[in-house]
């Protein structure tokens, strides 16, 4: 079954074309199944969840307790811990894909997408083939691509470069010098890996930054602000999570960890900036096994990293915990729904729906937890319409 243009074939698909088969896009072909609503679910790597799978470090956990982070219909086994691990997550979405029926077709990388008004339909082109449907749903996700920046003289560095994604663990570079350039979740995480795996880290911290404790009192610091907004304005809520974070984990910017003005939750919500949850770093940090460094860096040299102050270190290796980005702009054609970052224009609750049956999931800036309400929003809207 097919319809012809300039040569190519486009299959059509009976329910929505759903683009990437992370957590977000599993979650969404799973609640249209609640719904008796087919899918097709096109994923441009080899496995569910490859975020997961290929580009996280090993000790990875998630930063919320599991009752934040389940996807619709289907919790997590009673056995899994409090903040369940790498291995535990990529098992609990595979189960979960394997429960609802989902099959996503693999190695399909989207090359275009398209709306036909004339016809009413989207049209999708990947390496292989075609397909089209009155529905798309961009479930790729914010952190769709690696977010290397260019810095000068990085090809003549003699040691070794790398993006966070392709860092596994600290075993290699047990006794060597590293450097880790961006201090987000990844860039913390990452040096408390490195500094216990009897390396030397090194963490350029040149912005400000939130860090939290990733529990207050034997609760979740996440939980008990989402508590707290249920009663009160954000900026009261940002005064009582950072006055106790100040009395559990003191004053970071004697450790030369800046905080910006705006608090942790506001600063969420509206820049999308996520707090640091501190899984372990800051000890480190106060026995001078992870050295912080607070300057921009200037140039990359045959030895190390020159910073603004042109002082120079060495080092063996370099991590880029830059951070991640979203791919859409590459692919989406003809819509004005994203930004040139590729992150809707409307913020939450309101990001997940567009015109002409486009939808997006996955890009709250909040998550899982974000992720799970879109996809719920998505299936019965469409369920509506079927």
């Amino acid at each position: 079954m097919g319809s012809t243009g300039k040569d190519e074939v486009f299959t059509k698909v009976e329910g929505p074309i759903i683009v990437g088969g992370g957590p977000s896009g599993v979650a969404v072909a799973a609640c249209l199944k609640q719904h008796g609503i087919p899918s097709l679910v096109l994923e441009r790597d080899d496995c569910i969840a490859s975020l997961w799978q290929h580009k996280a470090y090993d000790s990875v956990k998630l930063h919320l307790p599991k009752h934040f982070c389940e996807l619709p219909l289907l919790g997590y086994p009673k056995t899994y811990p409090k903040y369940p691990t790498k291995d535990e997550f990529i098992a609990y979405v595979t189960a979960y894909a394997d429960h609802f029926g989902v099959k996503p077709v693999f190695n399909q990388r989207v090359e275009s997408a398209g709306y036909e008004p004339e016809r009413g339909v989207w049209r999708v082109k990947t390496q292989d083939t075609g397909y089209e449907s009155r529905w798309l749903v961009v479930a790729t996700g914010e952190n769709a691509e690696a977010l290397v920046p260019e810095i000068m003289g990085s090809e003549v560095f003699e040691g070794q470069v790398m993006h966070a994604s392709e860092y596994k663990n600290g075993s290699v570079f047990k006794g060597k010098r590293v450097v880790v350039i961006g201090c987000g979740n990844s860039g913390m995480e990452i040096s408390l890996d490195l500094c216990n795996h009897g390396a030397v880290p090194f963490i350029v911290i040149r912005n400000s930054v939130h860090v939290v404790p990733k529990e207050m009192f034997g609760l979740s610091t996440f939980g008990i602000a989402m508590t707290l907004l249920k009663w009160l304005p954000i900026k009261l809520v940002d005064k009582v999570i950072l006055s106790m974070t100040n009395y559990i984990i003191g004053d970071t910017e004697k450790l030369g960890i800046r905080r910006p003005k705006t608090g942790p939750m506001e600063l969420k919500m509206t820049a999308g900036r996520s707090p640091v949850i501190d899984v372990g770093a800051l000890s480190k940090m106060k026995t001078g096994n992870i050295k912080v460094v607070e300057q921009g860096v200037r140039e990359i040299t045959k030895n190390g990293v020159m910073f603004m102050d042109g002082q120079e270190l060495e080092c063996d290796c370099i991590v880029l915990a830059t951070g991640y980005k979203s791919n859409v702009t590459s692919w989406l054609k003809g819509s004005d729904f994203f930004t040139d970052d590729g992150m809707p224009k409307t913020s939450f609750p309101n990001n997940w729906k567009c015109e002409n049956g486009l939808y997006a999931v996955g890009f709250t800036r909040l998550g899982l937890l974000g992720a799970a309400c879109d996809a719920s929003k998505v299936a019965n809207d469409i369920g509506n319409k079927w």
